[in-house]
C-alpha cells in the first residue's frame, strides 16, 4: 500500500498517519521528494481499510498494491 500526502500536509498529519500504522504493527518506509511524501506500508495490508486512512489530515490518496495471480 502506498499513502502519498498533500503538498500542504504538516509534520503533525505525517507522524499521526506513521502512528496509526506502526501501532497496527506494520512497517513503512517513507519516501521524500521535492513535492510529496508517500509512505510505503509493509505488511499484509488487506487489514487496512482505505476509507479510514484517506480520511485522516494531509492524506492526497492511498493506493492499494494487489497481489499478483
Amino acid at each position: 500500500m502506498l499513502i502519498i500526502m498533500k503538498r500542504t500536509a504538516d509534520e503533525t498529519a505525517l507522524d499521526s498517519v506513521k502512528e496509526y500504522l506502526i501501532t497496527r504493527n506494520f512497517d513503512i518506509h517513507q519516501s521524500t521528494g521535492a513535492n510529496r511524501i508517500i509512505i510505503g506500508v509493509i505488511g499484509d495490508t488487506d487489514t487496512l481499510e482505505t476509507e479510514t486512512i484517506d480520511a485522516m489530515p494531509g492524506v492526497l490518496q492511498v493506493v492499494r498494491i494487489t497481489k499478483e495471480e
